[in-house]
């Protein structure tokens, strides 16, 4: 806290009931008070402790309170001694927060649909400034002993802000800041355009992160450091000595995937992890908590889940203030002011809060006298003041066995003065004019003229100058610039795929479920000594749903702290086997935790220059309807990876009913573009598909994940024909031919035909309805869709080279594919009809086309029922070809 006197901090706290005998108190007191001089902070703690324990074993129902003063918690007394040039850092961050300003206007001057944000870098600047110049650390390279980078989450909305400054270090041009958002028209101008928030996508040597979609940054970070604790107790990368930076917002703070792994990163002890909130105090569209403080609702959800606050509350001009406060009449104003007035207080001149804040009490009124009201008007937040931050990040970055949180009191737009400090508008405030522009400059002493400021021209001092010398030599001493992302890595060898499926390449008629085929793969896969050790496998919680609990004992789930307990299955060959060098992330209930881990993983190869496999393995229906945003977000990370949808498509989960089964994720998963999804009906199909995947993402090293779906329904699983690899992998292939002269007939009439297409669960009811119908006299070809998004990209990859131009482009692989064929197509599958539709215009024109699927609700019951009430099963499937037949 700040340097307050005990009298000040000790009043009586504002809404406490009366005290009956303040002469005991203040024994008391005075006790407590000698044994901190005389025994120090740790006896003092000690005795603490020790009321609390009798207290509670005397049942009183009293529980300490989680919020700590509304100060700041590193005292004047504790901070270290700023280690730069206090004056050259607050030049730097205003030319840079100029550059920001400027660079948002002038694109909205000129384009006013683009958008862009000020406000929220104008609150994080001085947060940003003191971590890029004295704790954000760059990879210095991938040898031994290298300081392979820290992680840093920059806060969205302040992209602009981490633009300005790599344009002061030479990694963006004017040019390049002349075409923010302009993405698309700025090659032409010889310009990389600037994405609107951090899309490693879109600019993939920059951004590292992406945190556009708030929430999805906060519990990243999370996981990302608890793989980094995974890396080096596995001895595969030692990580020790780098840290994971989160800078968030405090109305980020509302998103439940913000929340939703505090705890584990208290439980693992996550030190290497710090998060900074920018409390601002506003959301969108007004205050955060408008009756309440939100600093003092964050403390207590922090405190309570393990983690170390530090709160930032008060700029370096407020100490003198807390000095001479001796009745704590500023502490008590302080605790009792809301939010909502707070925004008020920061909106308005030192003139307003001299009366309305500081107008409150004689107390109050007496520390103001002798302040000028541009002295009130220039009292800085914490998160605005660079010796109260750099003290804050020292605090976290030595702290020990906890995540540390930094609650950064700021305001929003801050220095926009009325033109955007502090308004309820100031999020979509775009645009200012002259006047706004000129006491912008003014409030930051930027050296620009009326004519540069009015023009918003933009500020690079001199390459020899004190500013860009300071910035480069600071950078240089962190490791080099940041953000950047790099990808160079080890490349992994994958065994032959005869080594490790071979039972499912000639599977010789017997029956396994595709589950059961890819849990064997893979527990082959990681005795390979090479790859094996690189494999992440990632479950939520049904790892023995899947048939996966044999893996405990072989290569174990990773813990923390191994393993403190004698399982009670411990004597099974199955037993539960927890170790600090386990392989399994066992994430518990957690579907997001487990896509925040896989992402870890799949990103390593570009965050850790370390290439690692991960196999997430889930519900279907739990995958992209339940964490799609995690999902696409990985895929703008360019994530390299496997995403296993288990128990798919709508008919095969049984007795699970609705919310269980899945009939639309590979109807997501296509709208990704780097995600190649796969429903492989038989298991040697699924083996050329993991083993391509491998392939394509470790040893070519291509930015691409695959959905496979998997299917816990045990059938005969045929041999995979020969030449069909390269038909599973563009998305379908010729499965087999069924021929209508098995019965007797009239030889002078031609047999009729029909091509059947079928995938996942559904391929077996297609092979059923074939064989009917070939009973019947019906020539029937059936093609095994392994991918329908594989064929829909083809065709349309097709029709995009004719648009073009191409005269005669190759036909699409399912048009090829259908060529040799005859009759109308009926395709069916276990998930929505839009999902085989998506390949109708690549359908040989002149053939009727009919697609089964199953859309609707899920509902409970067997699998046969299931199927007959969707009409997807084999009687659907033949009725749907004789009605086409019928009709010519």
């Amino acid at each position: 806290m700040n340097a307050l006197t005990p009298h000040a901090l000790l009043q009586q706290a504002p809404g406490a009931p009366l005290d009956a005998d303040p002469e005991e108190t203040a024994e008391w007191r005075d006790a407590f008070l000698a044994l901190v001089v005389t025994e120090g902070p740790e006896r003092a703690r000690h005795m603490l402790q020790e009321l609390v324990r009798v207290a509670r074993a005397q049942r009183i129902g009293w529980q300490p309170d989680l919020n700590t003063p509304y100060v700041n918690t590193v005292a004047v007394q504790d901070q270290p001694v700023f280690p730069g040039d206090l004056a050259i850092e607050e030049r730097v961050a205003s030319i840079v927060r100029w550059n920001a300003l400027a660079m948002v206007v002038r694109a909205n001057q000129a384009y006013g649909e683009l958008g862009g944000h000020i406000a929220s870098y104008a609150s994080a600047a001085d947060l940003f400034e003191s971590g890029f110049n004295h704790f954000f650390r760059a990879r210095e390279g991938l040898g031994e002993g290298q300081h392979r980078g820290d992680l840093v989450f920059f806060q969205p909305h302040s992209a602009p802000g981490v633009y300005a400054r790599a344009f002061l270090e030479g990694h963006l041009t004017e040019n390049d800041l002349q075409h923010y958002r302009q993405e698309i028209t700025a090659p032409s101008a010889g310009a990389q355009g600037l994405s609107s928030y951090p899309h490693p996508w879109l600019m993939p040597d920059f951004w590292q992160f992406p945190t556009g979609s708030m929430g999805i940054g906060p519990i990243s970070s999370i996981y990302h450091a608890r793989f980094m604790r995974y890396l080096t107790h596995r001895n595969l990368l030692n990580c020790e000595g780098r840290k994971v930076w989160g800078v968030f917002g405090d109305g980020e703070m509302d998103e439940p995937e913000s929340m939703s792994a505090l705890t584990l990163a208290a439980r693992e002890g996550l030190d290497n992890l710090v998060w900074v909130v920018n409390c601002n105090l506003q959301r969108l569209d007004g205050p955060v908590r408008g009756n309440g403080r939100i600093i003092d609702e964050l403390e207590r959800l922090f405190a309570g889940a393990g983690w170390n606050v530090v709160k930032l509350v008060w700029g370096s001009d407020w100490d003198g203030l807390f000095a001479r406060d001796l009745t704590g009449a500023l502490v008590r104003t302080l605790e009792g002011t809301v939010d909502g007035q707070m925004q008020t207080f920061a909106a308005k001149d030192g003139r307003f809060n001299r009366d309305n804040f500081f107008g409150q009490s004689p107390e109050l009124a007496a520390l103001a006298q002798g302040m000028t009201d541009e002295q009130i008007d220039r009292l800085k937040r914490g998160g605005h003041d660079l010796v109260k931050i750099h003290a804050a990040y020292a605090a976290a970055a030595a702290h020990k066995g906890q995540p540390t949180v930094i609650l950064a009191h700021t305001k929003k737009g801050y220095g926009m003065g009325t033109a955007g400090q502090g308004k309820m508008t100031t999020h979509s405030q775009k645009k200012l004019d002259d006047t706004d522009l000129i006491e912008f400059r003014n409030r930051f002493n930027l050296p620009l003229t009326d004519e540069q400021a009015t023009s918003l021209a933009f500020y690079k001092p001199a390459e020899d100058s004190p500013e860009m010398q300071y910035l480069r030599r600071h950078r240089q001493q962190l490791g080099g610039y940041l953000p950047r992302r790099q990808t160079a890595c080890d490349v992994l060898p994958v065994p032959p795929l005869a080594s490790y499926a071979q039972f499912a390449l000639q599977a010789d008629g017997k029956e396994m479920s595709t589950t059961m085929a890819f849990v064997r793969m893979l527990g082959t896969l990681l005795k390979d000594a090479t790859l094996g050790p690189r494999i992440v496998p990632i479950v939520a919680d049904e790892a023995r749903t899947f048939g996966m609990a044999n893996l405990f004992k072989q290569v174990g789930i990773y813990s923390s702290v191994g393993q403190r307990y004698a399982p009670e299955d411990i004597g099974s060959v199955l037993s539960y086997r927890e170790a600090l060098d386990g392989q399994i992330l066992e994430e518990g209930i957690s579907e997001a935790g487990a896509i925040a881990s896989w992402t870890a993983a799949a990103t390593s190869y570009s965050v850790h220059g370390l290439a690692m496999l991960p196999f997430y393995i889930y519900y279907s229906m739990f995958g992209f309807q339940r964490v799609g945003d995690a999902i696409w977000a990985a895929a703008d990370q360019r994530a390299r990876g496997f995403l296993l949808g288990a128990t798919s498509g709508r008919t095969t989960l049984g007795g699970e009913g609705l919310q269980h089964q899945d009939g639309s994720s590979h109807l997501v998963a296509a709208t990704i573009p780097n995600c190649k999804a796969y429903d492989p009906a038989y298991a040697g199909e699924m083996a050329v598909i993991i083993d391509a995947g491998m392939r394509e993402m470790v040893t070519e090293q291509r930015d691409v994940f695959y959905y496979v779906t998997l299917m816990n329904e045990n059938y005969a699983q045929p041999d995979l024909p020969a030449d069909a690899a390269e038909g599973v992998l563009r998305g379908c292939y010729v499965f087999r031919s069924y021929s209508g002269n098995m019965h007797e007939r009239d030889s002078a009439i031609s047999p009729q035909s029909v091509t059947l297409m079928g995938s996942g669960a559904i391929l077996t009811e297609v092979v059923k309805a074939a064989e009917q119908l070939a009973s019947e006299g019906v020539d029937v070809t059936v093609l095994s869709v392994t991918s329908w998004s594989e064929l829909a990209r083809d065709g349309v990859a097709c029709e995009q080279r004719w648009l073009a131009g191409d005269a005669q482009p190759a036909p699409a692989w399912l048009t090829q594919q259908l060529a040799a064929t005859r009759g109308p197509v009926i395709a069916a599958t276990d998930y929505v009809r839009a999902v085989p539709e998506t390949v109708r215009a690549f359908i040989p024109e002149g053939r009727k086309y009919i697609t089964l699927g199953t859309d609707g609700f899920g509902r409970s019951d067997t699998r046969a029922a299931l199927r007959q009430f969707f009409g997807v099963d084999a009687a659907s499937v033949a009725q749907a070809a004789r009605r086409a037949l019928a009709a010519g």
